[in-house]
C-alpha cells in the first residue's frame, strides 16, 4: 500500500469510515478514486490530499451511472488497484413487522447492490492487469444480528459471503478480496439510521469507548499492505467494550 503506484477508489468517501480510509491510502502517496453522493463533502476531503485525487459525484444504487463513471475514468486513475466499497448504511431498529419496507429496499440497493455495482465494474480490469485488491467493509452484525437488525444484518451476511465466494472464483487470477468487518465506530451511522436523531445516536456510543474510523482505515491499510502473496479474508474488529454481539456492549 505504501506506494505511489497505487490507485484506490473509496465509495463512501465523503465522511466515517471513507473519508478516514482516503486520508490513511493519501499518506502512503497513493493516486485516490473518491465516490459518494456529496459533493462539497468530497471537495473540501480533497482539499487536505497531497496526492492526484480524482472526484466522482455518483449514488451507487445507479447501475447505469456506475458504468458509466468508471468508463470515464481519466487515464491516470482508470487502473484502479484498490477499490475499497465502504457505501452503506442502516435505517431503522424496530421489529420486522413494523418495519418500512422502503427502509429494506434501500439498505439492499446500497448495502448489496451498490456493492455489487462496482465490483462488477472494476473487477474485469483486475483480472486483465492481474492485479488488484477488492475490499469489502461488512460488519459483526453478519455474524452475530440482533433484534431490530434484520435487513441490515442480513446485508452485511451477505458480504461476508459474497467476499468468499470472489476468493473462489478469483483463484489464479492474483487478484486479493479481503471482508473487513467492524464492531461498534462511532461516525454518523446511528444518525443517519435514526433519520437525524442526534440525541438517541449519541446514546449508542455513550460510555462504550468506541472504535474511530481511523482504527478501521489501518486495519484496511494493513491487509492492502501485506505481501501479493497473501490474501488476508475476513478481518473482524470490536472495540473492547465490545463482545460477540453488537448489543453486548459494557458501558461505564
Amino acid at each position: 500500500m505504501e506506494s505511489s503506484t497505487e490507485t484506490v477508489l473509496v465509495t463512501g468517501a465523503s465522511s466515517g469510515i471513507g473519508a478516514a480510509v482516503a486520508r490513511r491510502f493519501a499518506r502512503g502517496g497513493a493516486r485516490l478514486v473518491l465516490v459518494a453522493r456529496r459533493r462539497d463533502r468530497l471537495e473540501a476531503l480533497a482539499a487536505e490530499m497531497g496526492v492526484p485525487v480524482h472526484l466522482v459525484e455518483l449514488d451507487v444504487r445507479e447501475r447505469d451511472a456506475v458504468e458509466a463513471a468508471v468508463a470515464a475514468l481519466p487515464e491516470p486513475f482508470r487502473a484502479v488497484t484498490v477499490l475499497v466499497n465502504n457505501a452503506g448504511l442502516a435505517l431503522g431498529q424496530g421489529p420486522a413487522h413494523e418495519a418500512s419496507l422502503d427502509d429494506w429496499d434501500a439498505m439492499v440497493d446500497t448495502n448489496v447492490k451498490g456493492l455489487l455495482h462496482v465490483t462488477h465494474a472494476l473487477l474485469p480490469g483486475m483480472v486483465a492487469r492481474r492485479r488488484g485488491h477488492v475490499m469489502n467493509l461488512g460488519s459483526v452484525a453478519g455474524t452475530y444480528p440482533y433484534p431490530g437488525g434484520h435487513v441490515y444484518c442480513a446485508t452485511k451476511a451477505f458480504v461476508h459471503q459474497f467476499s468468499l465466494a470472489l476468493r473462489s472464483d478469483l483463484l489464479g487470477t492474483d487478484v486479493r478480496v479481503t471482508c473487513v468487518e467492524p464492531g461498534m465506530v462511532q461516525t454518523d451511522f446511528s444518525t443517519v439510521r435514526f433519520g437525524g436523531d442526534e440525541a438517541r445516536a449519541a446514546k449508542v456510543y455513550q460510555g462504550a469507548d468506541p472504535m474511530l474510523p481511523e482504527d478501521i482505515a489501518e486495519a484496511v491499510a494493513w491487509c492492502a499492505a501485506m505481501p501479493a502473496r497473501v490474501n488476508v479474508n475476513t478481518v473482524e474488529l470490536m472495540a473492547t467494550r465490545q463482545a460477540f454481539a453488537p448489543y453486548a456492549v459494557h458501558r461505564s
